[in-house]
């Protein structure tokens, strides 16, 4: 159980506190759902599996919630040959269900999502927490075209079957002639 009041939460936890705020006003307007269905629940508590009540400061944190890692790449536009310079550097702190196995293989699919899509691969690595691919994409693409777009990655597993562990994106928005380096936190993968 993590207790999600304001004055719990750890100084290096990365979300705004103002998202966890359920006493202001505006949240008796939202719906919520139980995390194991789409039936909607009481906005002041709600009974658990053994019939009793429980705030809403408190919340069991299911596999939606788990931290799924952070991927580090780094992003580069040469205005002079109009090209895109996408590194894909590391995962860090990578978590995977158990059902896949201890030590699956891993790599990294990226897609601008421009109206015909670019997509590209990183070799795959074997699994663990800590993934070092450093390895360079590049793409001759006009700066207009990428300023209007995402960049995707999604993390995924070589298996007979390939399965997407987790997902992250970034707007390409600053892109510039100047490298950037970036921390992505990996989320649950969109249905």
């Amino acid at each position: 159980v993590c207790d999600l009041r304001p004055s719990a939460l750890p100084a290096s936890f990365d979300v705004s506190r103002s998202m966890f705020d359920l006493r202001s006003p505006p949240h008796r307007f939202m719906k919520r759902y139980d995390s194991f269905s789409s039936v909607p629940s009481s906005t002041s508590s709600r009974k658990d599996s053994q019939g009793s009540n429980r705030s809403l400061d408190t919340i069991t944190l299911s596999g939606d919630e788990r931290d799924f890692g952070r991927l580090n790449v780094k992003l580069c536009y040469v205005s002079s040959v109009e090209q895109i310079w996408i590194t894909v550097l590391h995962c860090k702190d990578l978590s995977w269900p158990s059902s896949y196995g201890e030590n699956p293989h891993i790599y990294v699919k990226g897609i601008l999502t421009l109206p015909k899509p670019v997509h590209f691969k990183s070799s795959a690595k074997e699994g663990c927490n800590d993934i070092e691919f450093m390895e360079t994409f590049v793409f001759a693409i006009k700066l207009q075209s990428l300023q209007a777009v995402r960049l995707v990655f999604k993390i995924q597993m070589q298996t007979p079957r390939k399965k997407t562990i987790g997902e992250c994106s970034l707007a390409l928005r600053e892109l510039s002639s100047e490298e950037s380096s970036h921390w992505l936190d990996i989320s649950p993968p969109s249905k």
